[in-house]
């Protein structure tokens, strides 16, 4: 098998002559509790880098240990450990809150530092003037929740990034468990945070999500993972930000979907009612196409009640904009899932 047109970009003139300008090849894994495959298209077993849609699970040796009674964080604190944020004042607050209860401030951070994603969410200049820091990284909430581990345990804070750090050997070690993988069949790589990340087949990643949604049903994690499952649908806001997909794919599932995207082309949703997670991974990366592509899975699947229709109809036919804002083309799904 190999990943298949998943979405098309179309341009034209007249919306009756446009034609096909780009095409997104792709997977979907629709995965039930059982691990087993039931939907797909293109390759669904495909190995890709999970990118920040296994943040959960690199929260997940902190839960374990009782890490966030211990320090007393807050549930939106911990959607913020899960969170590849938009750098909002509540997400830099949350960051910080986060380290000052583990003892650490920003310079102990080894995320690095970007423009917040707000401001190309929001579609908004940033001010000339502006300065910011490490906390409005997009994964500033992940690395203080690294830095809380290492005060739990007493580990040295300098190198908590490196791949032979305690910390980043146990995350190694509970993602094989729970992919049902060996640790040597995880290839890993460098993340945009400089974080150690890995990749899983595309089907075992979204096995991870149908246990996520679980939450404290999960028969090996379930308290923990029913702390991290309510973190975040409680508060998806603290997960993404304003204007963002998980938030809109949250609020669509009623408390009942747990979502979380990743760069590079990467959607994952756990459906709790029915115990499946659904994998989205667009070869070369377009995030647009990802979003199209997942809300395609969701309508093929039956999913959407008029309400959730209304909340994710802007990425299932996105209009590609000129800079005078002429309507030039569309981002449109193309593919039919194919029943297992």
């Amino acid at each position: 098998m190999h990943p298949t047109p998943l979405v098309h970009t179309t341009r034209g003139y007249l919306p009756d002559s446009r034609f096909i300008e780009n095409v997104h090849y792709g997977s979907v894994a629709v995965v039930d509790l059982a691990g087993n495959l039931v939907h797909g298209a293109g390759d669904p077993h495909q190995p890709i880098f999970t990118r920040s849609t296994i943040k959960p699970f690199q929260a997940l040796p902190f839960l374990l240990d009782d890490g966030p009674a211990t320090l007393g964080l807050t549930e939106e604190e911990l959607a913020l450990m899960c969170a590849s944020h938009s750098g909002e004042e509540r997400h830099v607050a949350g960051a910080a809150s986060l380290l000052a209860k583990a003892g650490f401030g920003e310079q102990h951070l080894r995320c690095g530092c970007h423009v917040p994603m707000h401001y190309e969410v929001m579609g908004r200049t940033p001010p000339a003037d502006a300065r910011w820091n490490q906390l409005h990284h997009n994964c500033s909430g992940k690395h203080s929740g690294f830095l809380a581990y290492c005060r739990l345990h007493g580990h040295a804070p300098d190198d908590y990034i490196a791949p032979a750090h305690p910390l980043q050997q146990r995350i190694r070690s509970i993602l094989a468990a729970l992919a049902g993988l060996q640790e040597s069949d995880l290839p890993m790589g460098l993340d945009g945070c400089s974080a150690p990340n890995y990749a899983l087949p595309l089907s075992r990643l979204a096995h991870l999500f149908a246990r996520l949604a679980q939450g404290r049903r999960d028969p090996q994690y379930g308290a923990a993972m029913g702390d991290l499952f309510d973190a975040m649908t409680r508060h998806p806001g603290m997960v993404s930000g304003e204007n963002r997909s998980d938030v809109f794919y949250m609020e669509a599932g009623g408390g009942d979907w747990v979502a979380k995207v990743g760069a590079d082309g990467v959607q994952l949703i756990g459906i709790r009612s029915l115990g499946i997670g659904i994998a989205v991974k667009i070869v070369d990366g377009n995030n647009k196409a990802a979003q199209t592509a997942a809300v395609s899975a969701l309508r093929q699947l039956g999913l959407l009640d008029s309400r959730g229709e209304e909340l994710i109809r802007r990425y299932a036919v996105q209009p590609i904009l000129n800079a005078a804002g002429r309507h030039a083309g569309d981002i449109e799904a193309v593919f039919s899932l194919r029943k297992y």
